[in-house]
């Protein structure tokens, strides 16, 4: 890098900080922070829960938005001042030491950018993730436990802890089933780019002949509602159905009917529940998890995107992205176009920039 590129990099953050400052408004935010903090000084506002839950989510959301523009907005008016200042007295090691920092300028914008596209209404919240098999058997329950293990690896990456709340192993290898929820800061605002088609091509381990396989996967992602979202299902709209608990549990957990199945009649979805040994609490939280995919389902509807995923719909022309393992190595997403060729570092769970490309590119389409 010269002087001239890091004058123009400069120039264009600068561009891009005005940009998102006439977005998200700052001083409003301020203003609003001190509202807020006007408001709950007030003995009668924490009387009202349902209202001191909804300023405090509003207030957590927008303290976040406010501090990243700060500290973005600071390192750029400190790097500019520096620069001007090394310029001025020929410090050629402060100049070179600040081309070796524009990289970490740059990610500090794009931060900020991405936490300007995560907010939306639902964003914030928990995600939901149900994966599932397409046809193929093995091949296809293999893969499933593949994006399984990708996910919790993001997870562990981005500092999101995960409740298993069904989890059924394949026959044979992988697993058939599997719904888990995601907690952590704009958990569903990232994970909703998975929602879709997953599709894997590779030499399969399972085929003596050692021919190429493909096989498809479904990720279904919903965010994990709260209570001032109010979704009504009457009895006469599900069936439930108990069964004993498989897997790991414990005895107890395998001896007694305690997992639970409910099925919404009117969309044919399915949700299971097993991780508690109290058939009450899994039945709780799989209404939980139903009512949060009834939602994301209206969601879709109204963004016209209500091709809901179906069990049926798991194959050729739905696939949202692709991972190539042979004859060539390549993850390519079909939404954004971007294609990576660290296969092995994406299915360990590296496909933070993988997201950001779609979130990127369905922003720009709006």
């Amino acid at each position: 890098m010269d002087n001239y590129e890091y004058s123009e990099l400069l120039k264009n953050l600068d561009i891009k900080i005005n940009n998102i400052s006439s977005i998200i408004k700052p001083d409003e935010i301020s203003a609003r922070l001190e509202e807020i903090s006007k408001i709950e000084a007030d003995e009668k506002f924490w009387s009202d829960v349902k209202l001191a839950t909804q300023i405090g989510r509003e207030k957590t959301k927008i303290s976040s938005v406010l501090a990243k523009f700060k500290k973005a907005n600071s390192a750029l008016d400190d790097a500019r001042e520096i620069y001007e200042l090394a310029l001025s007295e020929n410090d050629d090691d402060t100049i070179n030491d600040l081309f070796e920092g524009a990289g970490e300028l740059e990610e500090e914008i794009s931060n900020l950018e991405l936490a300007m596209m995560l907010g939306g209404d639902d964003d914030d919240k928990n995600a939901i993730i149900t994966i599932h098999p397409g046809a193929g058997g093995t091949e296809s329950c293999d893969w499933a436990g593949m994006l399984y293990r990708m996910y919790s690896r993001f997870c562990e990456r981005e500092g999101f802890k995960i409740e298993v709340l069904d989890f059924q192993e394949g026959d044979e290898a992988g697993i058939k089933d599997v719904s888990f929820i995601v907690r952590g800061e704009n958990a569903y605002g990232y994970l909703k780019a998975e929602n879709g088609i997953h599709r894997l091509v590779r030499t399969s381990p399972f085929d003596s002949a050692g021919r190429r396989h493909t096989s498809f996967s479904s990720v279904m992602v919903s965010p994990e509602l709260n209570d001032d979202i109010e979704i009504n299902i009457e009895d006469k709209d599900i069936k439930i159905d108990v069964f004993r608990a498989s897997g790991a549990g414990g005895q107890h957990i395998n001896k007694t009917e305690s997992a639970v199945r409910i099925t919404h009649l009117a969309t044919g979805i399915v949700v299971n529940c097993q991780n508690d040994r109290s058939q009450h609490k899994n039945k709780e939280t799989a209404m939980k998890v139903l009512k949060s995919r009834l939602y994301e389902l209206e969601l879709m509807k109204k963004r016209e995107a209500s091709d809901s995923i179906e069990k049926s719909d798991i194959g050729w022309g739905h696939q949202i992205r692709s991972y190539v393992l042979f004859p060539y190595q390549q993850v390519k997403d079909n939404r954004s176009g971007e294609a990576f060729s660290q296969t092995d570092a994406i299915l360990d769970g590296d496909i933070k920039k993988l997201i950001e490309g779609v979130l990127i590119s369905q922003a720009n389409k709006q």
